[in-house]
């Protein structure tokens, strides 16, 4: 008895946003193939998918654990595989037991494929269409974790973002010529590569200001590589990050959405904020990357300790974050360590850090201390930074962040030759 496939697979629309792709039938990639290993790594399964569904077949644009599969080895018919369930339902498909479960025990993948247990998240196209998913498979029946299912439905994300970023600039090229004459870029490109580096919103943390900014570069008509974000990693524990990438353009943007969403998955794993950037290097040099761009960044760990914070902070090649106490003093907190994406070994540190009420913890990329006049030299520098940091008296998270970067753009003349993102953390003086 063969397998009916719901009618949300031959969706005119949602066929045509597979096909626009241009990802059928198309040999393996790193940017794909780099998630779906992260995603078999990190849930400690073997084989890991990045699939394309069209009206015909489930095409494996990735395929880690298989070997190298050819090309017809990489088609199987779209009644074949769960991933189509994924593609009717629009919702994430756990399975614990897949002989057993009747969602997906009659589907010939299962047994010709060794399927003990299936998970995977439907991937999207730029206008929200599903297109396939991102699919871990293990030889055993087991139950998912929290964590597994997280780190999925992160990297699912990732999967459409690679996808929407390709869309943006395979629009863009279009009109490249018409952007160039007129010195403009594309409003949605720029959006798309932005979406790709910041979190949407600062989440909130019970107990502590958390607000941040990014400040393109005077004239920037290009995406470069800083990003910050706070998220949630495991339990109590909350990770703080920002890093800047080597160089501009797309390039950079693609390995700077490949450091925030390897962060994310690998953050809940660890409680030490250098062994979640070690784990980022193998990423970054694992992508192959030829053209010698870097990442510095800073990563913190911390949780809540009575009526502050703990936690550990580690830093890559990054500038000192900085620690202002309630009294004004300020400290520099630094680690040893090498940029990442060069070198396997990285001599990463930790250092620890507490912050209690009205203490602020701030993170910033290079573009602020390194602000400096039109044609001049006289950079706005440590100095300064931590002079200004020292006077910020009763001022909240969100109020300190908007003095640095005024400051750092009236010492500039608003002619900032780097882009800057802060990030300031701050427990509420009683």
């Amino acid at each position: 008895m063969g397998v009916e496939i719901p009618a949300a697979v031959f969706d005119p629309k949602r066929l045509s946003a597979v096909w626009a792709t241009g990802l059928l039938d198309t040999e393996p990639e790193p940017s794909f193939d780099d998630l779906a290993r992260l995603a078999a790594r990190v849930t400690g399964t073997r084989r890991a998918f990045v699939t394309l569904v069209d009206d015909r077949r489930s095409f494996w644009k990735s395929a880690i654990g298989m070997g190298e599969p050819s090309m017809s080895e990489r088609r199987n018919a779209v009644s074949d595989s769960p991933c189509h369930i994924l593609v009717a339902t629009n919702e994430p498909l756990l399975v614990t037991d897949a002989a057993t479960d009747p969602r997906v025990r009659d589907l010939p993948a299962v047994e010709r494929l060794g399927i003990g247990a299936w998970a995977g998240y439907p991937i999207h196209g730029p206008d929200g269409e599903v297109l396939g998913g991102l699919c871990v498979v293990d030889s055993v029946s087991r139950a998912w974790s929290d964590t597994d299912a997280q780190t999925l439905a992160i990297l699912a994300r990732a999967v459409s973002g690679e996808i929407r970023l390709r869309d943006a600039l395979a629009r863009s090229e279009r009109h490249v010529v018409e952007l160039q004459a007129a010195g403009k870029v594309s409003e949605r490109l720029v959006r798309t590569l932005q979406d790709s580096l910041l979190p949407p919103m600062m989440p909130t943390v019970p107990g502590l200001q958390a607000a941040a900014t990014y400040i393109p570069a005077t004239g920037e008509v290009d995406v470069t590589g800083d990003f910050y974000d706070l998220f949630l990693a495991s339990g109590s524990r909350w990770c703080a990050v920002l890093g800047d990438v080597c160089g501009h353009g797309v390039e950079a943007a693609q390995i700077t959405a490949l450091a925030r969403y390897t962060l994310r998955a690998d953050a809940p794993r660890h409680v030490s904020p250098s062994r979640v950037l070690e784990q980022l290097n193998r990423a970054l040099l694992a992508q192959r990357i030829k053209d010698g761009r870097f990442l510095t960044v800073v990563c913190a760990i911390f949780r809540p300790d009575g009526d502050g914070f703990t936690g550990m902070l580690s830093t890559a090649g990054h500038p000192s974050a900085l620690l202002r106490r309630a009294d004004g003093s300020v400290e520099s907190l630094r680690t040893p360590g090498v940029v990442l994406g060069i070198m396997e070994e990285t001599r990463l540190g930790n250092v620890r850090f507490d912050l209690g009420p009205g203490d602020t913890l701030v993170l910033y990329s290079d573009g602020v201390t390194e602000a400096h006049p039109p044609r001049q030299q006289d950079l706005f520098g440590d100095e300064r930074l931590i002079a200004l940091l020292s006077e910020c008296q009763d001022l909240d998270a969100g109020d300190i962040v908007r003095r640095i970067g005024d400051a750092a753009l009236d010492h500039s003349r608003e002619h900032m030759t780097d882009d800057m993102a802060i990030l300031a953390l701050r427990v509420p003086a009683p």
